[in-house]
């Protein structure tokens, strides 16, 4: 499995179009992308920052969707957007939306995807007294 964070700013006062937005449009047009496993959104105490956590079953669907889905993604969504969003990949090497079959090691619709080793590479975070 692999996954996408999408971490951007909102300008004042969007967050509930951009979460219509989300809700209503751009989530039932990502469960019609291939490989495509789930979302989850993300929004800071102030409404300003979100982050959007997409699951995909393998590198080259989420790869596709980057490639062709995602500049129209960004199209419906730039009016509400302070800047460009921040995009980062993983390999998913523990989750509760599949069994792990050994370390290292993935089992997807009976299938077993080798993935890398996790990178200890987190500039992204940040923290907070």
């Amino acid at each position: 499995m692999f996954a996408r964070k999408v971490a951007a700013r909102l300008k004042p006062n969007s967050l509930t179009e951009f979460t219509n937005l989300m809700e209503c449009e751009i989530l039932p047009w990502l469960r019609k992308q291939e490989g495509f496993l789930d979302l989850i959104m993300l929004v800071d105490p102030d409404g300003r920052e979100v982050a959007a956590i997409s699951f995909w079953d393998h590198r080259g669907n989420a790869q596709k969707y980057h490639s062709s889905g995602y500049p129209e993604v960004l199209k419906t969504l730039e009016k509400l957007l302070e800047g460009a969003p921040y995009v980062k990949t993983f390999d998913v090497v523990s989750s509760t939306l599949q069994k792990l079959h050994t370390p290292g090691r993935t089992v997807s619709d009976n299938s077993v995807e080798e993935v890398g080793a996790p990178q200890p590479d987190y500039p992204e975070f940040e923290t907070h007294p």
